[in-house]
């Protein structure tokens, strides 16, 4: 089986960490928000991952080379010259899905994290013998969003209605498709959307179903999402494999930390934390809600919010930093510095207080 990743543009909504690189390849958990996927299509047998890309595709590829050989599975890329929207990617991409096997193809979103249960999507998708199946995942809010209205029964998609302003249903497209070849032959090479034009119409011959997704769904392309996102992940890691999460007196709740981290004496860490490789947490720290990158130093006595620190930054001593503040890669942020929700570009050195949220150049 392949698979079709929509990696897309710049990440605009991820800066400052997209300035670093692609979307992608920010860390979520510890790893790749990408590798998250492919480790999830592989584990259900694709062989190939086809990534649909207009930005980049030089530092996505040479990044995932090693993970190709690692994970034994094929990695390309699809490079468009103009942006194709959601769907246009996919006739882009056509004589790379297509093997003459009939074999049904999977297409991400590749900002949405979940479980995902790919085995149980090729289940149900073989089962009602339609053309496409899309996953959809309940929200509280679906006046937010485009809405899936559905037959319980059946799963078959009987519209699609955008921005309700009266109930018609609380599922939404989760941005996880599995479609048979056929499908390819309605898609014109032009900029076009799957969600707007392509499933509508399969949808009006009846040939759409749609599965809910269990567990938990998140779009995590922006910082507030992101930060929610991590913690529905590893709220789902607690119950499926709870070993891989950090315990001791100095933790509360769910806390990752690499193995390759270190963490001083009489620091309180938790709830909804990542500790990636290499970084340094030094004595009487607390951290709750953030996520701190690779080779990042967090000194004696800070304290940090839901907030993220990016890749090889400095947090000094008795800083706070919360509110969604984000700090770019090698930002330096100085002993006992406030930041309440800045927005800090690569490569800068913070000495005075960022008291509301601004973008500090």
């Amino acid at each position: 089986m392949k698979a079709l990743i929509l990696v897309g543009g710049f990440g605009t909504r991820l800066r400052p960490l997209t300035l670093s690189v692609p979307k992608p390849l920010v860390d979520f958990a510890n790893k790749p928000m990408i590798l998250h996927q492919i480790e999830a299509l592989k584990e259900v047998g694709v062989t190939e991952v086809v990534l649909a890309i207009n930005y980049q595709p030089e530092v996505m590829l040479n990044f995932l080379k090693e993970f190709e050989a690692k994970l034994g599975i094929k990695i390309t890329c699809s490079q468009e010259t103009e942006p194709l929207g959601t769907a246009g990617p996919l006739a882009l991409a056509r004589d790379k899905l297509l093997d003459g096997s009939g074999e049904p193809f999977f297409v991400l979103n590749s900002d949405v994290i979940s479980e995902y249960p790919f085995a149980e999507l090729v289940n149900f998708h073989k089962s009602h013998g339609g053309e496409a199946t899309i996953m959809v995942t309940k929200v509280d809010e679906p006046s937010k969003y485009g809405v899936v209205v559905m037959e319980e029964e059946t799963g078959r998609v009987e519209r699609f209605v955008e921005k309700p302003k009266i109930f018609v249903g609380n599922k939404i497209n989760a941005g996880i498709y599995l479609l048979n070849p056929s499908v390819l032959d309605g898609i014109k090479l032009r900029p076009t959307s799957i969600e707007k034009e392509v499933f509508p119409k399969i949808a009006s011959d009846q040939k759409l179903y749609a599965m809910v997704l269990p567990g938990f769904w998140m779009d995590i392309g922006q910082p507030k999402d992101y930060v929610t996102g991590l913690r529905l992940y590893l709220n789902s890691l607690r119950k499926k494999s709870p070993s891989k999460l950090a315990f001791g007196l100095h933790v509360i709740g769910n806390v990752l930390v690499h193995e390759t981290a270190s963490i001083g004496e009489g620091c309180l860490i938790g709830p909804d934390v990542a500790i990636g490789p290499g970084c340094v947490v030094e004595s009487g720290v607390r951290l709750s809600r953030c996520t701190v990158m690779r080779g990042a130093r967090i000194k004696n006595h800070s304290c940090i919010s839901g907030s993220i620190i990016g890749w090889h930054s400095t947090v000094g001593q008795w800083a706070r930093i919360e509110n969604m503040t984000i700090l770019g890669e090698d930002v330096h942020v100085g002993d006992e510095v406030y930041s309440n929700g800045g927005v800090v570009l690569p490569h800068k050195e913070i000495k005075s207080n960022i008291l509301k949220p601004e973008i500090v150049m």
